[in-house]
């Protein structure tokens, strides 16, 4: 069976040799044969440009096809075989040759497609089952052996490993896992045995979505791309009444057919869109997953970007450094620390209890958090607090006595957590969180792409924000934010220039959404974050960001270039029909070459690496 492709092949093929077998009969002075030869050259070049402009024309579309077509059918009543078989065949010659380059630039998404696991080994009762990957349940145990690809999301229960997660991360160095460690489908097991307890399968795992977004993102226009879809809709009408003018002017039909064809914007019509498919592709090749054309080019466009703090610039995994207790025992404060904070889901409050694993815990009625401030609860007539200055201020809870203390622990960087009973601050738990190396680097990447502020935004208090502002060299900084305070604050900086939220917790949702372009940190972040944002980094690492942000602006260049390029080859080519130095044949195979150019072009985007980390 031929597929599509070996069919326009075929067809390009056959029509190169009855021109070719046209010449040699041309040659020996047999022409009625040559003349013959060429027009069934035109017909089978030509028949499915015809009848994609007459099915352009049932949707009231007026195409570059019917440009072509138009100008060979009037070569063919003048008796100029040749150029009408010159026109349809290097018209069709260069869609082949576009296919083909456009193909080329989604080999990251084959890439990832050809990584997708297709079976997986199932542990029943002790007995290993080959089932197909999508049919793999909840809980269901997997095993996998060295060299095979993990088929699943899920926790590792037995063994360990070596992963390679460049599919996921883009990260090519592999990463130790060992039970109890979290492995996502689509990565290799490079060495090593593991058994893993499945968490989502099929559609449901991170790999699947990375796929559906990147396939999703390739086919979103930019903005620049819709203006000229939009421009070629009245352009090529327009071209067809000049070239009625041009021949009730100079009452010459092959120049008027001439002008017709030249003036085809083909290499302008797809100079946006194979940039953005090939800029697309090379992201998501190295972890980052950019939802769309019109996000691509926004993000080249960015010149402020704001982060969260929390799981963005720092690890997200802070940790307990000091505890002082003020009129309790230790054990107590740990205590009832733990039994708020355990129904908490905020990173401070695994910290505690996770640091008082061993600490016995007590029913809590009434508890509540309080957005921004910590949490609160009821046990046995006793009423307790845990949380920052703000909560305890709010509440009537005088401080005055740990003030001094609270300044130290900030000056340091460290966010003190105060504990309350029934009114009275009974002691401080002192929570750190290390600033990430990428961070670092991050931002002094961004500075030298031009970006002209940086902004932290974060819930935390004034001293360990401005501590971890400094460290990084930040512009700003706003601390103890609640998430409106947060809009609030873009709002203002969106009146300075294009913004770009980076965030990975539910609280930043409303600001990725709001900002110009929100970025949220993938893995590590919550499904809301990521359903929310427009641009989503595969891992943790920040350095990505600045890798993104130079692609896209690399996209942005390349798109310019494409565009200046094509408009200059459709004006020199005007210019030269009009002056009698370009005819119907050369003008449509400079033209043709025009637009392989532009996709050599933008296919360059599929190298570009910048400061990969």
């Amino acid at each position: 069976m031929i597929n599509m492709k070996d069919e326009k092949l075929l067809s390009l093929l056959l029509a190169a040799i009855f021109i070719i077998l046209s010449w040699g009969f041309k040659l020996f002075d047999y022409k009625v044969v040559a003349n013959i030869l060429m027009l069934a050259s035109a017909v089978i070049s030509g028949y499915k440009i015809l009848k994609s402009a007459l099915l352009s024309l049932k949707y009231k579309t007026v195409s570059i096809n019917l440009l072509v077509s138009i100008a060979a059918a009037g070569a063919i009543i003048i008796g100029e075989y040749w150029e009408a078989a010159a026109v349809t065949f290097l018209f069709s010659l260069g869609g082949f040759l576009e296919s083909y380059t456009l193909k080329k630039t989604r080999n990251a998404l084959k890439y990832l497609i050809d990584m997708a696991p297709k079976m997986a080994h199932v542990v029943k009762d002790g007995v290993v089952v080959d089932v197909p990957a999508e049919d793999v349940k909840v809980k269901e145990i997997v095993a996998v052996k060295s060299g095979e690809k993990i088929p699943v999301d899920g926790f590792v229960v037995k063994g360990n490993a070596s992963v390679n997660q460049s599919s996921i991360t883009g990260e090519s160095m592999p990463l130790d896992v060992n039970i109890g460690n979290f492995v996502y489908s689509g990565t290799i097991n490079e060495n090593g045995y593991i058994e893993i307890e499945t968490v989502n399968s099929g559609e449901d795992t991170t790999f699947s979505k990375i796929l559906y977004l990147v396939e999703e993102a390739q086919g979103e226009k930019a903005p620049t791309q819709k203006f000229i879809e939009k421009f070629s809709k009245y352009y090529t009408p327009s071209v067809i009444i000049a070239s009625i003018i041009t021949f009730l002017i100079k009452r010459d039909l092959m120049m008027a057919l001439t002008f017709l064809v030249i003036a085809c914007p083909g290499a302008l019509v797809i100079s946006a869109p194979i940039s953005v498919v090939s800029a697309i592709g090379n992201a998501a090749r190295h972890g980052v997953i950019i939802k769309g054309g019109e996000f691509l080019e926004n993000l080249g466009k960015v010149n402020i970007m704001a982060f969260d703090k929390t799981g963005t610039l720092t690890e997200g995994k802070p940790f307990v450094v000091n505890i002082i207790s003020v009129g309790a025992s230790r054990d107590e404060l740990l205590k009832i620390a733990k039994s708020l904070e355990v129904k908490s889901e905020h990173p401070i409050a695994k910290a505690i209890t996770s640091y008082a694993a061993d600490e016995e815990i007590f029913d809590v009625n009434e508890f509540a958090v309080v957005t921004g401030e910590g949490v609160k609860g009821k046990a046995k007539n006793n009423v307790y607090y845990v949380g920052n200055r703000k909560l305890m201020i709010n509440n009537g809870i005088n401080i005055d006595g740990i003030t001094d203390y609270m300044e130290r622990e900030e000056a340091l960087g460290r966010t003190p957590v105060i504990v309350a009973k029934n009114g009275s601050a009974i002691g401080i738990i002192s929570i750190s969180d290390k600033v990430k190396s990428s961070s670092i680097d991050a931002v002094k990447e961004l500075k030298k792409l031009g970006i002209k502020k940086t902004v932290m935004l974060t819930g935390d208090n004034e001293r360990t924000a401005k501590q971890v502002k400094e460290q990084l060299d930040l512009d700003e900084h706003f601390s103890e934010l609640l998430p409106d305070e947060k809009l609030e604050i873009l709002k203002s900086l969106k009146k300075e220039g294009i913004v770009a939220m980076i965030g990975d917790g539910v609280n930043d949702a409303p600001s990725l959404a709001y900002a110009d372009i929100g970025i949220s940190m993938g893995l590590g972040g919550t499904d809301v974050a990521n359903d929310v944002s427009n641009i989503t980094l595969t891992d943790d690492n920040l350095r990505k960001l600045a890798f993104a942000v130079g692609l896209s602006r690399a996209a942005l260049r390349n798109m310019k270039q494409n565009i200046y390029f094509s408009v200059f080859v459709v004006l020199a080519l005007l210019l030269g029909v009009i002056y009698g130095e370009v005819f119907l044949a050369s003008g449509m195979f400079i033209h043709e070459a025009s637009v392989f150019i532009v996709t050599l072009n933008a296919m360059r985007l599929m190298k570009y690496k910048g400061r990969l980390p």
